[in-house]
């Protein structure tokens, strides 16, 4: 297993809602100090890892956070009900095995279901909406739970682990956006001969809303920004490839336009420095134009009065799943692609 392979091992493992990153925050952390000049946590919770240089300032975000479930609600027989924080396909949740991170430490549970011995005809064709989805803990009664730790507003995340597959590939939970988080650390390490201010922000938040983008974004205002995180792909059944051209194995994606321009659309002075870091360097890439889902880059490019910015993804297949899949050929690619492009922002901006 290479370095790198082992650190997003261990970042995939760890879990961190939304509004809950600080286990994740701690393994960035020192996994960054080697590498840069400062590091401090901000008001929101974002880690920023300064790498002091002259003009111009570039920020590179990458989002801690995972999607989640939080508690609402604690029946009588002590059965949990509970919100989705992020863009969960409901279906996905359903008979998962999940982790309650409670004040007294780990508590699993399970998403349950009835079985379909009992399930009618009709039961079968609709779908499960996760509203009327319960967990599990185990727990005799509303009392017998809160003994256990569990508490109204008690956040949660699949228990899944990491796993290698055939040919580079690897599989595990919150890829989306711990990938990018991996990427941007091998990115520091990997880069030499930096003229510019580098800020690597590992942000919160991201999966409700942009937020730590956004104020991180506001207090650094760089001059440029470098948004790394996944982008789903059009190589599998179940999708074709005129709704993604993205393809795993073939580079990192550098993204033109994403939710329908939505989002954002990437300016020409970003796409020339991503696409000469690449072309100059013999790093294969793929341009998306995607139809849904964004990233920070779409917060941190409305901030003040316009931050040109991009992103820089490694295909992967099943995002916001348990099991999502990418190359790690495509993520080495990716981190090559971040260094080689900040040693070149002064010639671009």
């Amino acid at each position: 297993m290479s370095e790198l392979q082992d650190l997003l091992e261990r970042l995939s493992n760890e879990h961190g809602a939304s509004g809950y990153e600080g286990n994740v925050r701690q393994i960035i952390e020192e996994e960054v100090k080697p590498y840069v000049d400062e590091v401090r946590t901000d008001k929101m919770g974002n880690l920023i890892a300064t790498k002091r240089g002259g003009a111009p300032a570039v920020m590179l975000a990458a989002h801690m956070d995972e999607i989640g479930l939080m508690i609402k609600y604690i029946d009588d027989k002590g059965f949990i009900h509970f919100t989705k924080s992020g863009g969960w396909f409901d279906q996905t949740l359903l008979n998962q095995r999940m982790i309650v991170h409670t004040e007294k430490g780990e508590l699993y549970g399970v998403i349950g279901g009835k079985p379909p011995h009992v399930m009618t005809e009709e039961d079968k064709k609709k779908p499960v909406k996760a509203e009327d989805m319960f967990i599990d803990v185990g727990a005799t009664s509303k009392e017998d739970a809160g003994k256990m730790g569990v508490k109204i507003g008690t956040p949660l995340t699949l228990d899944t682990e990491f796993k290698p597959l055939g040919n580079d590939r690897v599989t595990g939970k919150a890829f989306d956006n711990r990938a990018g988080c991996a990427m941007l650390i091998w990115g520091l390490r990997e880069m030499t001969d930096v003229k510019a201010t580098v800020h690597a922000v590992f942000t919160v938040q991201e999966e409700v809303g942009l937020k730590g983008a956004k104020t991180s974004a506001f207090g650094l205002n760089p001059d440029v920004a470098l948004a790394t995180d996944v982008s789903y792909t059009g190589d599998h059944p179940g999708i074709e490839k005129k709704q993604s051209a993205i393809e795993i194995g073939k580079g990192p994606s550098i993204t033109v336009s994403d939710a329908e321009g939505r989002g954002i659309i990437v300016p020409e002075s970003v796409l020339r420095w991503l696409k000469e870091a690449a072309e100059s360097n013999n790093i294969p890439y793929q341009l998306e134009v995607g139809a849904g889902g964004t990233t920070d880059a779409s917060a941190i490019h409305l901030t003040r009065d316009g931050i040109p910015s991009g992103v820089i993804s490694p295909p992967t297949r099943y995002i916001h799943s348990p099991v999502s899949v990418l190359s790690m050929s495509d993520l080495e690619n990716c981190v090559k692609l971040v260094a080689r492009a900040v040693e070149i922002v002064d010639k671009f901006f």
